[in-house]
């Protein structure tokens, strides 16, 4: 799929905003435990994929209680839908000066079009030796659920299937779009938000 960025200025993709907070103290210290000056960009968000994959839990996975939405909130809590994982994920690469913007899939909620649509979150990575951009997602890896870290080709946690109604949308976006953040600061029950609130739509 060929990624359309929002904005042609890299520099409005390492932006600090409400939701990407990396001046937060939590996000510093867990910066310096993560990043030291000797490694590459690549190697640096690797990593970074792999503590948001690995290391903050799905709300639904774990039928949470808590709903997170900036990136401090997601670090402290040590858990988040696709929304909230992936403000920390370009949380703690913007920290770097990675250019890291935000990309969504409409997705089937159940699994098939019976049960409706959501929208699903993901990031996109600017990686400046390879002179491109390479999508991501840390929504966490669960039985039938594999993302990887990869260049070379995407490992998305969900293929889109046209036939079911599912899409990319190809635009890089500098900021969560409003309709992500709007869900995440109305609702206090993470299952009820995911099961019957989540936008079908951008």
């Amino acid at each position: 799929m060929n990624l359309i960025c929002e904005s042609e200025r890299l520099d409005d993709y390492v932006q600090e905003t409400d939701e990407v907070d990396f001046s937060h103290a939590l996000i510093r210290a867990k910066v310096n435990e993560l990043f030291h000056s000797s490694q590459t960009e690549i190697e640096k968000a690797k990593i970074a994929f792999a503590f948001v994959r690995d290391e903050i839990a799905h709300s639904w996975d774990i039928q949470s209680e808590k709903v997170t939405c900036k990136a401090s909130e997601v670090l402290a809590e040590k858990e988040g839908i696709c929304y909230a994982k992936s403000h920390l994920l370009a949380s703690l690469l913007r920290s770097q000066g990675i250019p890291t913007g935000f990309c969504y899939q409409r997705l089937t909620l159940l699994d098939t079009p019976e049960a409706g649509y959501c929208i699903h979150a993901l990031n996109a990575v600017y990686f400046r030796s390879l002179n491109k951009w390479v999508r991501l997602d840390a929504r966490g890896n669960k039985k039938g659920v594999q993302a990887q870290f990869s260049i070379a080709e995407e490992k998305l946690a969900f293929p889109t299937r046209k036939e079911f109604g599912e899409k990319d949308y190809p635009i890089i976006y500098t900021k969560p779009r409003p309709k992500t953040i709007a869900v995440l600061k109305k609702y206090t029950d993470p299952l009820e938000m995911y099961k019957y609130h989540l936008p079908e739509s951008l």
